[in-house]
């Protein structure tokens, strides 16, 4: 008979994961249970997904306002700090700004507008067109950015990030000055010590600083790459990739992730005799149709992943191949017609008309991306994914 259902993502309930937990015991065991219990049989070439929280709960990678003000004093000087382009968010960035104003005297913090990295909106761009503003090329102070815009509040949230920022600043005894910009050698104008807060432009940003002179120039992935008095650290990443644990807490991005993905790997192996891929994700790759937010507040959306989900898919459009070279055929003629050519395709179609629009993106996004929206960031209590059939195509 053939088969109907084809990609199934399926979120697994776990235990809560606390610091010091086997994780991989934890993961392996939730789904042999499943497994067992009938929900599905596992088969080679499915994919187990394990969000990156409870990695880095398990392996206690977290650290305090306090770490993060030591490390910044200790690689900024302590003195005046220019914090340019971080995004807008109580979960990703508050904390952080929190500790950085601890470990300096001032903080220029400079925002990107009209909306920060990742799509949160300060300013729409008719009302930059109505004030005849060019983001591209005009810096404004605080008190224009408000004498033309007013409050601006985030459209899902209700919150002034503004006013939020200044008084996070303020609250551990800094100065705050902020500006509004999206050239970043404009900071110069203020401090030539600048701590770089973007995520996926950073490089550039360093880069543009550097050779315009400034003093020292870091980013977040250059504080807490290492232990700071018994700290969480990331050495890849610093702090980028933290969320929120307490009020005076972050949990940062997890570390050695790879040793994690094939531990389990081989674990499902000896359990099943089937090989399955695995991979640890955070945010998603999508943007919001909406608020226009782009999820990936992550470096990455993957810190780690086996072998097997390296590379890009290579598919092929059945509709294109239904519309052009078999729009003669139908039924059963038709389907053998393009099951026989799925099955001769070449390992590569981007140049090929049937494989233009399949957007071969990385399979770690695209399949890090549907992890993300099954099991959500809420109370759903399914931090581990099942899928299967991903890797099947219409002739299977």
């Amino acid at each position: 008979m053939t088969r109907i259902i084809g990609t199934v993502s399926k979120g697994l309930r776990a235990p809560i994961i606390r610091e010091g937990d086997d994780l991989v015991e934890i993961v392996v065991n939730t789904v042999m249970n499943a497994a067992n219990a009938g929900e599905f049989q596992i088969k080679d070439k499915d994919v187990i997904g394990i969000t990156e929280a409870i990695v880095a709960r398990a392996q206690g990678n977290y650290a305090t306002i306090d770490h993060i003000a030591e490390d910044v004093r200790n690689k900024l000087g302590g003195g005046t700090i220019g914090v340019i382009f971080p995004i807008l968010s109580r979960n990703r960035f508050a904390v952080c700004l929190k500790g950085i104003a601890k470990g300096a005297q001032k903080i220029v913090l400079m925002l990107s507008y009209p909306s920060d990295e990742v799509g949160n909106q300060l300013v729409a761009l008719d009302d930059l067109d109505a004030k005849n503003i060019n983001p591209y090329s005009d810096l404004l102070t605080e008190s224009e950015f408000k004498h033309a815009f007013g409050e601006t509040k985030h459209v899902f949230t209700g919150i002034n990030y503004i006013d939020y920022y200044r008084e996070l600043i303020e609250s551990e005894g800094a100065e705050a000055e902020i500006i509004f910009a999206n050239d970043p050698r404009r900071i110069l104008d203020y401090t030539d010590v600048v701590l770089v807060c973007d995520i996926h432009t950073r490089e550039r940003t360093k880069r543009l600083l550097r050779k315009e002179g400034a003093r020292l120039v870091l980013g977040l992935d250059d504080i807490l790459t290492e232990s700071v008095s018994g700290s969480g650290f990331n050495k890849e990443y610093g702090i980028l990739g933290a969320n929120k644990a307490t009020a005076d807490k972050i949990k940062l991005f997890p570390e050695n992730c790879n040793d994690v993905v094939r531990s389990i790997q081989e674990k499902i192996k000896e359990k099943s005799g089937k090989t399955v891929e695995v991979m640890i994700y955070g945010d998603g790759a999508f943007k919001d149709p909406v608020g226009k937010i782009w999820e990936l507040a992550d470096p990455v959306v993957s810190p780690g992943y086996t072998d097997g989900l390296k590379g890009v898919p290579s598919e092929v459009k059945l509709k294109y191949l239904a519309d052009n070279q078999f729009s003669h055929l139908s039924g059963e003629e038709l389907k053998q017609a393009i099951s026989e050519y799925i099955e001769n395709k070449k390992a590569s179609v981007i140049d090929d008309m049937a494989g233009q629009g399949t957007t071969p993106r990385k399979l770690t996004d695209l399949i890090g991306s549907l992890c993300d929206l099954t099991s959500g960031s809420g109370d759903k209590g399914t931090p581990i994914v099942y899928i299967q059939g991903y890797f099947d195509n219409y002739t299977k």
